[in-house]
């Protein structure tokens, strides 16, 4: 750039100690993929940066990135000294902290433009990645002496990142046609796990109160059964309504009846006198005693 020409313009962009060192914008706002999951705005406004400031911040990381490339040629060409080592570490320093300004300062534009151009065949976080690489390049390539907006250069640029990766996607899809490949899904192995243990959980809840190992009365019995529809009559549970006008009493009534009997029941367990098989097991064999976990009943 022209303007690195002038004399002493080193001293007129790196004069006040604290206006060359800038405080790093804070990215806790910029949460995109967490916004497409949750559909909410948990993005909040990103910290931008008026002319002036674009301008100065520009030509004094534009600067480090020209003394770091003057110092490289001198580190191939003269033998390397602590003084030519401390000034190539710190322009370096100098050129990175710049550089990391600029690309979060301007990360409002990537989600712009993402939230614009909807790629069907293309993961919305993937999308986002490609923009972040666009705008860490287009910080690199921008030059602000010719007097252009950054933002204007970056748009263009995301834009054209975004345009190549969907045609990478429909080349890919091309070639390998297939919509579903099961040795290539995510697995389902914890969710088919949960589901095991619930099951099980469920079966011991059963056996405990058909063993009526926690001395439930009655009562008790019949309200934990029509409530955890154990009744296989029953297609759903029956509210607290519902078996109250069984039993005759009230539906708050039914609900301390209830807590009366899970209590009970967690009780007995947490004394460890509970110990109830999860399977039947074959003929000749002993059954496998479990303890039924104190968090599915305390769950239920």
């Amino acid at each position: 750039s022209p303007v690195f020409r002038r004399k002493n313009i080193e001293n007129e962009l790196f004069t006040f100690a604290d206006e060359t060192e800038p405080q790093l914008p804070l990215t806790s706002w910029y949460q995109p993929t967490r916004d497409e999951m949750l559909d909410t705005a948990v993005t909040g406004a990103p910290q931008l940066m008026k002319g002036n400031e674009e301008r100065m911040m520009f030509l004094r990381f534009n600067y480090s990135k020209r003394r770091l490339s003057q110092l490289q040629r001198r580190v191939k060409s003269e033998d390397l000294t602590r003084e030519l080592a401390q000034e190539f570490l710190e322009w370096h320093r100098r050129f990175e902290h710049f550089r990391e300004y600029l690309v979060r300062t301007n990360l409002a534009l990537v989600l712009a433009m993402a939230k614009r151009t909807r790629l069907g065949d293309v993961d919305f976080a993937e999308i986002v990645s490609e923009g972040n690489m666009a705008l860490i390049r287009a910080v690199d390539k921008f030059d602000i002496g010719r007097g252009f907006k950054f933002s204007t250069y970056a748009c263009r640029a995301i834009l054209k990142a975004f345009s190549r990766t969907s045609m990478k996607h429909s080349k890919h899809r091309l070639r390998f046609p297939v919509e579903f490949e099961p040795d290539l899904e995510k697995s389902d192995w914890i969710d088919k796990k949960r589901d095991m243990v619930e099951e099980d959980c469920v079966d011991e809840l059963k056996q405990i109160v058909d063993r009526n190992l926690a001395e439930l009365t009655d009562v008790e019995q019949t309200v934990i059964r029509q409530r955890f529809n154990w009744n296989e009559k029953q297609e759903s549970p029956l509210t607290l309504e519902e078996v109250g006008r069984i039993i005759g009493v009230t539906k708050e009534r039914v609900r301390q009846i209830q807590n009366k009997a899970l209590i009970k029941i967690r009780k007995l367990m947490e004394d460890g006198v509970l110990r109830v098989k999860t399977e039947q097991k074959p003929e000749g064999t002993q059954p496998t005693n479990h303890p039924v976990g104190t968090e599915e009943i305390k769950a239920a």
